[in-house]
């Protein structure tokens, strides 16, 4: 049952979306015909220990509306009342997220987080707000808005969604409760206009970690998610909650020192994504195995990483200080609960 009634979701937000949010991505058999519910209860388990409150369930990886229930369902027993769950909404089509959304709903996710899907190719706001309504009217789920480039709406407006925009949904969708504000982005405009307009009626939230602590010094956040921050382990929940505190100055100690880490990210990432704005979630997978995470093989169309990423990745976890394992690469594509 869900901690709150779709009218007070708002409110509910406001008072329990705290902390960091990892992003869980699930594991799969060895010959990736169903899932792994080992491997996945020992992500969401871990996820949990490091101090995350909240995991996104990612979506964007060949699974089923189905299967996602199944995942949703294993995610909230393992966790356990009070740990939040993202649904995904990153399916083909509208009509599929709604499907989706309902299942996930009844498995025990506690949000959502709204995309786009690539075949939706909107060339008018009304077009972006009819899909946005529409699916916040299906659900009785707090939904966060993501505002990101990847979507194209720039063709519409050159912040993808303005404020006026968003203000017209907050009105008509009281139970969207949160931002997850990347307009613009890599610059900051994006948080920094939602966060001026809107802090004081939604949860605004940087989920970029390398943006968040030093912003953290000027604005007051509460929440920072989803994005790809578990990978260095305890380093985020711990420095974002220095921050939230008014420790600012540890929690910059704790900012620089993972730097390295956060350095190799970033030159990886930039590049796979270049201009195409498109994830590596094998990438992922295998920076949380690094930190003791499952692991394991993804279902095409899953996007390789080659050795020489592999090194840097793993150089910037020691050189930070950060946990690390010691098993060799080729025990990623295992996973350490194979199915």
């Amino acid at each position: 049952m869900l901690p709150y009634k779709r009218a007070d979701a708002r409110a509910w937000a406001r008072e329990n979306l705290t902390g960091c949010s990892a992003v869980t991505i699930p594991s799969y058999s060895a010959d990736l015909k169903q899932l792994n519910e080992r491997g996945i209860r020992h992500d969401v388990a871990l996820a949990k220990e490091l101090g995350f409150k909240h995991t996104l369930l990612c979506t964007e990886v060949a699974i089923t509306p189905e299967e996602n229930a199944k995942f949703t369902a294993w995610a909230a027993e393992t966790a356990g009342p009070g740990f939040g769950l993202f649904f995904h909404a990153s399916f083909n089509t509208l009509a599929e997220n709604i499907e989706a959304v309902k299942l996930a709903e009844d498995a025990g996710a506690t949000m959502v987080l709204l995309s786009y899907p690539a075949q939706f190719w909107p060339t008018t706001e009304q077009e972006v707000y009819e899909y946005t309504k529409q699916f916040c009217d299906a659900t009785k789920l707090a939904v966060m808005l993501f505002p990101l480039p990847a979507w194209g709406f720039e063709r519409i407006h050159p912040a993808g969604m303005s404020v006026a925009f968003v203000r017209r949904l907050l009105k008509d969708c009281p139970n969207i409760v949160a931002i997850k504000s990347e307009q613009g982005f890599p610059l900051p405009a994006g948080i920094c206009e939602m966060y001026y307009h809107f802090r004081d009626e939604v949860v605004i939230s940087c989920p970029i970690e390398g943006d968040a602590i030093p912003l953290m010094g000027v604005m007051k956040m509460q929440f920072s998610g989803t994005s790809n921050t578990q990978w260095m382990s305890h380093y985020y929940p711990r420095a974002f909650e220095l921050a939230r505190k008014g420790e600012f100055e540890q929690a910059m100690e704790m900012y620089w020192k993972v730097n390295p880490a956060r350095g190799a990210n970033a030159a990886a990432t930039q590049a796979y994504i270049g201009g195409t704005s498109f994830l590596n979630r094998t990438m992922w997978k295998y920076q949380d195995w690094l930190a003791g995470f499952n692991g394991g093989p993804l279902r095409a169309p899953a996007m390789r990483i080659p050795d020489r990423f592999m090194k840097v990745l793993r150089q910037g976890l020691v050189a930070s200080g950060l946990p690390v394992t010691s098993d060799p690469d080729g025990a990623f594509m295992v996973g350490r609960h194979p199915c």
